[in-house]
């Protein structure tokens, strides 16, 4: 076998984790001397653990070694993870990314489908809420797409929600995103983003530390958070109920030494207590991309899509009124009407004028917010 068949094997042994195949790279240099190590040279590697205390290693364990030892087997499913796209990046290789090596318990090997950024890219890790609100998706479009747009690469879990408008607000830009999976890499979850799962591929990629068929078991998902976290220059949070999920990719972001940021809500609105918590710990609010690129590029950065503010183009009496009267929630055309007192054939005239000129748009029919793209 091939120097990676090996690799691959050792890290697709059933309960074998990071700390286990650390041990046992430890005590036989390499994974081809794991594999051909006898079952009596395997046992020292349980004395060993006793008193590294570490890490258990039990009996159990190495049977799953001994068990696993299929050349034929091992070599038909790397075979196969080619033939699929997929490609297995072990820490023995120099394409394994800098920043996920220097983590505790990283991860022995990735799967990527799609190719992964320059080693010296900016990347902005983009995490929140699965029910998000439609601010929350606005803002979310709107900060990855303007920091997509300056060629920094947004970073994300692919769940429901504020992952999910992060990776579209990202390739809106035509930039780059990257999708950790909590399950393996051939699995699209939810199931629903799978135009997403296979439009991020073309200039991003996916990645994965599980093997192709695991399913996305709710254990996973902790685990798949410290790559988020390890892969970022600054982890920004829209939208977080106190004990969000998200809170956890920020607790590891803050053992990493990250930059925490966080978009600051109303003080009665649950989906806005996570991130305002965040800012009293000492996190840095954001109002706007500029408050991250400034971190990012501190010799300086192009101007992101905001050359022109919105609220300096001309407008008549009625575009103004009917546009100050909008914000980030949608608003239905009746409830426009009755707020601005402008006829419902006059408002239609001026819904249109506006939304040709880029500075309004639909999310559902006939209901409408201020366009911040």
């Amino acid at each position: 076998m091939k120097n990676q068949e090996y690799n691959y094997w050792i890290s697709s042994i059933p309960n074998i984790g990071p700390k286990k195949i650390e041990l046992l790279l430890n005590t036989f240099g390499t994974a081809e001397e794991v594999f051909k190590a006898s079952g009596s040279a395997l046992k020292t590697v349980i004395e060993c653990a006793k008193s590294d205390q570490t890490v258990r290693f039990m009996q159990s364990d190495l049977d799953a070694i001994l068990h696993s030892k299929d050349k034929n087997r091992i070599h038909m499913e790397f075979s196969r993870l080619t033939e699929r796209g997929i490609r297995f990046i072990s820490k023995e290789e120099e394409e394994y990314p800098d920043k996920l090596r220097q983590i505790y318990n990283a991860p022995y090997a990735i799967f990527v489908k799609g190719k992964l950024p320059r080693k010296d890219q900016k990347v902005i890790a983009i995490v929140g809420a699965r029910e998000c609100s439609a601010y929350g998706t606005e803002i979310t479009r709107y900060m990855a797409k303007s920091l997509a747009s300056e060629g920094v690469v947004i970073l994300s879990g692919m769940a429901r929600g504020i992952d999910s408008y992060a990776h579209n607000g990202a390739l809106e830009a035509g930039g780059i995103t990257l999708a950790v999976l909590g399950c393996g890499i051939d699995i699209c979850y939810p199931k629903e983003n799978i135009k997403l799962y296979m439009e991020i591929q073309k200039e991003g990629a996916i990645i994965s530390e599980y093997a192709p068929g695991i399913q996305p078991f709710a254990g996973n998902f902790p685990m798949r958070n410290r790559i988020i976290s390890a892969l970022s220059d600054g982890i920004l949070v829209i939208e977080a109920k106190k004990k969000s999920g998200s809170l956890i990719t920020v607790d590891m972001g803050l053992e990493q030494g990250k930059e925490i940021y966080a978009i600051p809500g109303r003080i009665c609105d649950i989906l806005s207590s996570g991130c305002n918590n965040l800012i009293k710990m000492g996190a840095k609010p954001v109002t706007t991309p500029m408050d991250i690129l400034e971190d990012l590029f501190p010799d300086g950065y192009r101007n992101p899509a905001e050359a022109i503010a919105k609220t300096q183009i001309p407008l008549s009496k009625g575009e103004k009124k009917v546009f100050d009267c909008l914000n980030l929630e949608p608003k239905y055309i009746e409830v426009i009407s009755d707020q601005t007192d402008i006829p419902m054939m006059e408002l239609m005239e001026i819904l249109v004028k506006l939304e040709l000129r880029g500075l309004i748009r639909q999310t559902i029919r006939n209901h409408y917010i201020q366009n911040l793209q």
